[in-house]
């Protein structure tokens, strides 16, 4: 799309933040006449307005329902529910609606003289951030100009419009954003794993799924699904992906032509090899994989099929995989006490989550709890019950797992720590460690949300390393 085509355009943003904040700056630096429409007006958002207002783009706080006169078109940021009032206006006016993704799809070749860098564009229920994270690891180590952007916190169209150039993006992409972006065609895509998840915003599983599914449409060369999950295989068959394009599996267990799998701990590629059918090339070790637990393995798995659509050659996975270092509050280790290791999973906001990180640990001590957001944890517990030492629990739905652990795990001790606040951590923590023997792992998976005691994950998984180290310390 020319940048000619957006001069005196009337365009509404729905939303400020991380996307909307950069849409209307964009937009209004190629001509638009912008109006921002923000359901919340608070400090943190008149500041905002402040600052737009600042550069000539109008903003209306406090009033995300009504469609601006004359909007020809809306780009909203990834929040906002597709039941909105103001989206059903802008249907009723037969108005298009973009996400900041499809915004960035449209811009992408607007740089006169500059070649749009190629998308390998990662989604699922969970792992996406870390799979981005290590595909721009490998895509670097094959010397290539590259970036992890999109829902991992790093605006797309800063990546398309910015001076920097580069050859091909790592593209995390959320449900949310998935949902209004219809015309982006990625190089090659992956649909990680498909959990119940976001089901309020999207209305049924099947709608889940549907967006998830789209990141796949119009592919050119793979399109990497989770062998172990046929929902994602599902999904590549209902693609219409370009004439050539290619299904690409990847699993834990070895694997069949046309897969990336594990053979006595290598990771092998028998999908972009001359002869798939009798040759594999070897990528990886599984110790190359930090964390070596089983779901981020399969992260690794996925983000070698993507880098090796792409043309790179195995010792950059190889290289790619020993430089990554996974963020904070992912399976990570804090110390050991007492001959226990103490994980922070943190991010583990739902059951899915959990499941893979209570998968990679045996005997467990668990802490759990949270905000549940309508899951359910019945299969959660059954499938790791035999793992369990003993859970403690905390947060507003902590009752929710506690029946589930009665029904499923009856032997399993558990401690209900009935409060809410900030300090049922550390009481948490110590609860976890005079149930624990040397050997064992006290393991903080909440599969909950953290907003009842803490303002993100993050802050709550500080405040378990604290803790630990406060325990540490005290038995040094």
């Amino acid at each position: 799309m020319s940048t000619e085509q957006w001069r005196g355009k009337r365009v509404t943003v729905a939303g400020l933040g991380v996307s909307g904040i950069p849409a209307a700056t964009v937009l209004h630096g190629l001509g638009a006449l912008v109006t921002v429409v923000n359901d919340g007006d608070d400090e943190r958002s008149r500041a905002q307005a402040a600052e737009l207002e600042a550069r000539g783009i109008a903003v209306r706080l406090g009033d995300g329902a009504t469609l601006p006169e004359a909007t020809e078109l809306i780009v909203t940021t990834p929040g906002w529910q597709p039941d909105k009032p103001l989206f059903a206006a802008a249907a009723e006016a037969g108005v298009e609606i973009w996400g900041d993704v499809e915004l960035a799809w449209r811009l992408r070749d607007s740089r006169p003289g500059r070649t749009p860098a190629a998308w390998l564009a990662v989604t699922g229920t969970n792992g996406k951030t870390t799979t981005v994270r290590m595909l721009a690891s490998i895509l670097e180590a094959a010397g290539l100009r590259t970036a992890a952007v999109g829902n991992i916190g790093v605006s797309l169209l800063d990546a398309v419009l910015g001076e920097e150039e580069y050859d091909v993006l790592a593209v995390e992409l959320s449900s949310y954003q998935l949902h209004w972006a219809p015309s982006p065609r990625a190089h090659s895509a992956a649909v990680l794993n498909l959990a119940p998840d976001h089901l309020d915003w999207h209305g049924s599983m099947a709608a889940y799924a549907a967006d998830k599914g789209r990141i796949y449409e119009g592919n050119t060369v793979a399109c990497v699904y989770n062998a172990a999950d046929p929902a994602t295989e599902d999904l590549v068959r209902e693609a219409d992906v370009e004439e050539g394009c290619r299904a690409i599996g990847f699993t834990l267990g070895a694997p069949g032509p046309s897969q990336l799998g594990v053979v006595d701990g290598i990771l092998v590629d028998r999908a972009f090899v001359e002869n798939r059918q009798s040759h594999a090339q070897e990528l990886a070790e599984v110790a190359d994989v930090s964390p070596p637990a089983p779901h981020n393995i399969a992260n690794a798995l996925a983000a070698a099929a993507l880098a090796r659509a792409y043309g790179v050659p195995p010792a950059a996975v190889r290289d790619g995989l020993r430089a990554f270092r996974p963020d904070p509050h992912r399976i990570e280790k804090v110390a050991d006490v007492a001959g226990v290791a103490y994980i922070d999973d943190s991010k583990a906001t739902n059951t899915h989550a959990a499941e893979a990180s209570l998968a990679a640990y045996d005997p467990i001590v668990w802490i759990a709890g949270g905000l549940a957001k309508g899951a359910s944890f019945d299969d959660l517990v059954q499938k790791s019950a035999k793992r369990l030492r003993a859970a403690v629990l905390i947060g507003a739905d902590r009752e929710l797992i506690r029946e589930a652990l009665a029904r499923h795990a009856p032997e399993v001790p558990v401690v209900d720590l009935d409060r809410t606040d900030t300090g049922a951590m550390p009481a948490a923590v110590r609860e976890a460690a005079r149930l624990a023997r040397p050997g064992d792992t006290v393991l903080l998976a909440p599969a909950c949300a953290s907003m009842d005691m803490f303002v993100n994950y993050n802050k709550r998984g500080e405040a378990f390393a604290q803790a630990v180290r406060d325990l540490a310390n005290e038995r040094a």
